[in-house]
């Protein structure tokens, strides 16, 4: 899904609520924020560039002069802009109404209207504001309101109406308790000293600002912020009074340090009869005490709560910024402040939000379902229904969509696409893999190229250490392993002669123990080996089919590369954002947060692929297969770097396999760093098909059943029950589609591949 957001306001005009809450989309989603319109010289077109929060910034450029109604040619752009970046599933999040004049052709997946203010209240609003607004809350699936006296006055508009007040970036604005030094252009300014950020326009209390300052000329007006929709001339000009102009968002804090009270003299009148400023909880965890006008979002809590001075004239504004100055010890207040702000932060209510748009997603998705139930049985539907959205579904989905002209439905379990590989940027804005770490490597040219199309790609050679008798060694066994753990200095010839040695005769290599144990000898089976695959596997190597430990190749030269493929690589800007220009064609449909059962019946399709567990689809009739799963604990560490490699395994001490650290995986520069401990178990998300001949014979008579199947074709890990690599499976998949393809051209049975090499033959659609 692509978030396509509406805004009055530009994007580095001043940071505020847009900024916050669009940015944390953009570190899941491709967001493209559509400014208003400027006007060129040049014809009808947009610019388009990328902010340092990954927001696409969208400038629609219209032609001086030029004919036609301004909101067809931002129609037309806005289309053109649709078709370039391949926007087909997506979310319209509006922060103007006017938007609507050129956006109502579209159907998204969600509308969401963002009201902040009353936008009709301002200075020089649209006349169509007030009409545009209602023809909003009709289409809207969900309103959110930038404070309480908003959510009061439209509640009664829209059923799905929420109050969202501004909220915080603490960790940023409490920078300013520590600063040591100020900025230039405002060291030479007086103390005691009033400061105040943000826009100055018809909402600034002009007079109150004027009367203050003549009647205090030893106190000093510390303003920032841009003057818009007023004439600077009207601004009162005192000795005492300084206008600073814009600052940047990061500037802030360092300004905010030298202030010994912080203000909010907003005028009362119908612009700010709703607003509820950003900037007061800013203030407070920046530690300076504020004083306020009666906005009446500030006066409840802030001031009923006494964390605010609320003032109602000038004569009272000086009376209360006389007590604050006197106050000499602040730690009751600022204690009570930072309680009342504990739980107040962009990231809570940015989350608070996308609870809320995911329940109305599926509201939705399942008003979908049973549209389609609704339906005439003859109505064609989709050509394939896939169950999962991982690399099998995905690819299949694809390929079917832009080769095969294929309508396709995607359905999975989870509220996000890529399976597996998905990954996200956590709260400190490191890009962290939810399900532990994936990483690409392989010998197929055409699995390379293939992906490569949907992505740039960052070059990556994986390696690992692992914990050994008290030392970091290279894992697989190499000729570095050797010398460090024996103290020895071996050459590479002499380390093949060394391992030979150890190694023990096996007349038939039948499970792991006898893979390794043939090679490397049982000294080092015990050191390396044994430990780790007992705790990963929950079973002891020798009760393991040998392809679990030959996996993990010994080397005798110094080759300390995890794997040795062609092709070794990680997506650029992560596997979500690789999926999702993987899925970004107009045949493909997504439904996400739904069990494939609870709708298999409701939505009419020819042929069904599933990369689900295949013992769950025939309702485990044979038994469960067993998997092996995870639980991946994440940490955020103070350092640039956590260990010294990716990885590194811990095959005899703790309860945990191993430790990886993100930033080496994706080669982010952060000052902070991420990591994730894995401990392996026997319940929870299927992860790892366990591989023994028990399984393998439960395996087959499912497979049977799947032959029996019409028009079903099973992939993935988990459809097949095959520990395959990622690469493995985007060619599995790959080799499906061909096939299927060829078997609807030649009208016959189509053959594809089970496990282990056996040919089944299944009906084509």
């Amino acid at each position: 899904m692509d978030v396509i957001c509406f805004a009055h306001l530009r994007w580095n005009f001043v940071y505020q609520r847009p900024q916050h809450l669009i940015s944390r989309f953009a570190s899941v989603y491709r967001v493209f924020y559509i400014e208003e319109p400027m006007y060129t010289d040049a014809d009808d077109d947009y610019v388009i560039q990328q902010s340092k929060e990954k927001v696409w910034v969208v400038v629609p450029h219209l032609k001086k002069g030029a004919h036609g109604d301004v909101a067809s040619r931002q129609r037309s752009i806005l289309n053109r802009l649709f078709s370039d970046r391949s926007i087909s599933r997506y979310l319209f999040w509006y922060y103007t109404p006017m938007a609507l004049q050129f956006s109502n052709h579209f159907t998204p997946m969600l509308t969401v209207y963002d009201c902040m203010d009353e936008l009709s209240s301002f200075k020089f609003a649209p006349p169509q504001l007030k009409e545009l607004e209602k023809e909003l809350m009709g289409k809207a699936d969900l309103v959110f309101t930038g404070g309480h006296s908003l959510y009061e006055a439209k509640k009664d508009q829209h059923a799905h109406i929420y109050p969202f007040p501004s909220s915080i970036d603490k960790n940023h604005f409490a920078k300013a308790r520590n600063y040591k030094e100020e900025p230039a252009d405002q060291t030479a300014i007086p103390h005691p000293r009033l400061g105040f950020y943000g826009v100055i326009d018809e909402r600034f209390d002009i007079d109150l600002i004027e009367k203050v300052a003549a009647a205090k000329p030893d106190w000093h007006f510390v303003l920032i912020g841009p003057v818009v929709k007023i004439d600077p001339a009207t601004l009162p000009k005192y000795n005492n009074i300084h206008y600073l102009g814009g600052k940047s968002y990061n500037e802030l804090p360092a300004y905010l340090s030298g202030w010994d009270i912080a203000i909010i003299p907003f005028a009362l009148n119908e612009s700010t009869k709703y607003i509820s400023p950003t900037k007061t909880p800013e203030y407070m965890a920046a530690g300076i005490p504020v004083i306020s006008t009666a906005i009446r979002d500030v006066v409840h809590p802030y001031g009923v709560e006494e964390l605010v001075h609320i003032t109602h004239s000038p004569e009272e504004f000086i009376q209360q910024a006389k007590k604050e100055l006197a106050a000499t010890d602040k730690t009751v207040w600022l204690a009570k402040s930072d309680a009342f702000l504990a739980n107040n932060s962009w990231d809570n209510t940015w989350q608070q939000m996308m609870e809320l748009i995911n329940d109305r997603l599926v509201a939705k998705q399942a008003l979908f379902a049973n549209n389609y139930k609704r339906k005439e049985k003859n109505e064609q539907g989709f050509d394939y229904l896939i169950v999962g959205a991982g690399f099998s579904g995905s690819v299949l989905a694809e390929r079917l969509a832009s080769k095969a002209n294929k309508r396709v439905l995607i359905i999975d379990k989870r509220d996000h696409i890529g399976g597996n590989t998905y990954d996200y940027y956590n709260n400190d804005g490191i890009l962290i893999h939810k399900y532990g770490p994936h990483i690409f490597h392989t010998n197929s040219k055409e699995v390379f190229e293939y992906l490569g199309q949907f992505t740039q790609w960052r070059p990556y050679e994986h390696r690992v250490l692992a914990s050994v008798d008290g030392q970091m060694v290279p894992i697989p066994i190499n000729q570095n392993t050797i010398n460090m753990l024996y103290g020895l200095n071996l050459s590479s010839d002499e380390v093949d002669a060394f391992l030979k040695s150890k190694a023990e005769p096996v007349d038939r290599i039948l499970t792991s123990e006898d893979v390794v144990i043939s090679k490397v000898g049982r000294e080092l089976y015990e050191k390396f080996f044994r430990g780790y695959t007992r705790k990963q596997w929950a079973l002891d190597p020798s009760q393991l089919d040998a392809s679990v430990t030959a996996r993990v190749p010994t080397r005798t030269n110094k080759d300390d590369r995890y794997f040795t493929d062609t092709f070794q690589a990680m997506p650029l800007h992560g596997y979500t954002q690789l999926f999702q220009k993987m899925l970004a064609h107009p045949n493909i449909k997504i439904m996400l947060n739904t069990d494939y059962k609870e709708v298999i019946g409701m939505i009419p399709h020819k042929a069904l692929i599933f990369t689900g567990p295949i013992d769950s689809f025939f309702d485990y009739c044979y038994g469960k297969l067993p998997y092996r799963s995870l639980d991946f604990q994440f940490e955020t560490v103070d350092a640039e770097h956590f260990q010294p490699t990716g990885t590194v395994n811990y095959p005899n001490e703790h309860l945990y396999t191993r430790i990886t650290e993100f930033k080496y995986l994706t080669g982010q520069k952060h000052p902070k760093t991420s990591v994730v401990y894995e401990y392996p178990k026997d319940e929870g998300d299927p992860y790892y098909p366990i591989p023994t001949q028990e399984n393998a014979r439960m395996y087959k008579k499912y497979q049977l059943l799947a032959t029996a199947t019409p028009n079903t074709y099973f992939a993935g890990r988990l459809g097949t029950y095959k520990y395959y690599n990622m690469d493995q499976v985007v060619a599995q998949s790959l080799t499906l589609f061909k096939k299927l393809v060829q078997a609807e051209e030649q009208h016959m049975p189509m053959p594809v591949n089970g496990v282990n090499g056996h040919k089944v033959s299944i009906t084509a659609p």
